[in-house]
């Protein structure tokens, strides 16, 4: 039946405001607050994200012409752009950071059990990768990127098991990528898919010693003897070489004192023949070839999310107003992620948030709206944008 609350007000209900309040307390987020609290601040810029809308002044003119409907969907009060854009300024972004990293911790084991196309094995896989938001160096003046130009990274940790971020961090253009390895904590028999940018030994070895696994692209410059070959390969199915090896660079023997394992595999599309570097002796040289074609996922992740949330146009310039906008861009995904586990919604992640963005207003019941059988084929381009296609 039809709840009477507004389609915004109900996604509301599936944002724990207890687990949020803990995040603001933590840093005192409402200290001296008198107009716009957090909770407020959070549910304004949620609704921007879900709505599509491009800056702040966009947010409040839309909330303030419905300002008789606010109390109604959630929201406290309606404000002027310059109180949203100074909370932004000076709310402590760690606030959103961990009610972010509250929600990945809730929902992650809810797409555990998610299969990964050609991987019949039951260990966490994640790909780790960053994406560049191209900025000007005249407003962002802390985001220095490459060539005097500005930009802010956003490095993603993602479980490819229902395409759910592990970890994020966020950075300026200049971050090195292998740097997010020394603030990641690996889990054991995780099986972590990188590209040769975070061939970095010393980490490479802690994931090693934290009973993790790697697959990343050997770099050529990597100086190596072999140990073992194991010839009895098909190259029928692409695979050329499988081969057990030892570091010979004095500094790298140094960091990564262990054998690895170096896997030829020939790409017919691209004709190409990629070298891969891991840990795992466990698993076939096939498989091995198998995990790393998969990293393409957080490839794809970033383009959905730079397509269907509102991060390329920042919504700030200072580096704490960034990482607000970024956190609750990723937190509005997730609650879109949770919502369609709850409600069983054979609905892909990408077609909720175009239902929700257009029925915010409405007064349907959510679960009526999630939970119609399909109707209609999706297409080739609708299904390049729905990630992993059918797991989110």
């Amino acid at each position: 039946m039809n709840s009477g609350k507004y389609v915004f007000s109900q996604i509301l209900d599936f944002v724990n405001r207890y687990e949020f309040d803990k995040c603001v307390k933590r840093y005192q987020g409402n200290y001296r607050v008198r107009e716009l609290n957090c909770w407020n601040q959070f549910v304004q810029l949620f609704f921007g994200q879900l709505t599509s809308l491009n800056s702040l002044h966009d947010i409040c003119l839309c909330l303030k012409v419905h300002k008789g409907k606010l109390y109604h969907l959630g929201i406290k009060q309606n404000v002027v752009v310059s109180t949203l854009s100074r909370a932004n300024e000076k709310r402590d972004w760690r606030i959103f950071a961990d009610f972010g990293n509250y929600l990945i911790h809730l929902i992650r084991p809810l797409y555990a059990g998610y299969p990964i196309p050609k991987i019949d094995i039951g260990n966490e896989i994640l790909a780790l990768d960053s994406t560049t938001i191209s900025v000007s160096i005249n407003l962002f003046t802390w985001a220095e990127g490459k060539y005097s130009r500005g930009a802010v990274k956003v490095h993603t940790l993602l479980n490819l098991r229902g395409g759910i971020p592990d970890f994020i961090l966020i950075t300026d253009g200049k971050y090195h990528d292998s740097n997010a390895l020394d603030v990641i904590h690996f889990h054991a028999n995780a099986i972590y898919l990188m590209d040769k940018a975070y061939v970095d030994f010393e980490a490479l070895f802690r994931i090693n010693n934290a009973g993790a696994s790697f697959v990343t692209r050997a770099k050529d410059t990597m100086r190596c003897e072999v140990v073992e070959q194991n010839f009895n390969i098909d190259e029928t199915t692409g695979l050329r070489t499988d081969k057990t090896v030892r570091l010979t660079v004095a500094k790298s023997k140094r960091l990564y004192p262990e054998e690895l394992r170096l896997v030829e595999f020939f790409d017919d599309t691209n004709d190409e023949l990629p070298v891969f570097l891991t840990n795992n002796f466990e698993v076939s040289a096939l498989e091995v070839a198998n995990l790393y074609r998969n990293r393409w996922q957080i490839e794809v992740f970033f383009k959905w999310i730079k397509q269907n949330l509102v991060i390329k146009k920042l919504w700030g310039h200072s580096e704490n107003a960034v990482k607000i906008h970024i956190w609750v861009a990723l937190c509005s995904y997730l609650i879109v992620a949770y919502v369609k586990y709850v409600l069983k919604s054979n609905y892909s992640i990408y077609e909720i948030m175009q239902i929700l963005g257009v029925s915010a207003f409405d007064k349907t019941s959510i679960r009526e709206l999630l939970t119609e059988r399909r109707q209609f084929n999706q297409n080739v381009k609708e299904l390049q944008y729905n990630l992993f296609t059918n797991l989110c």
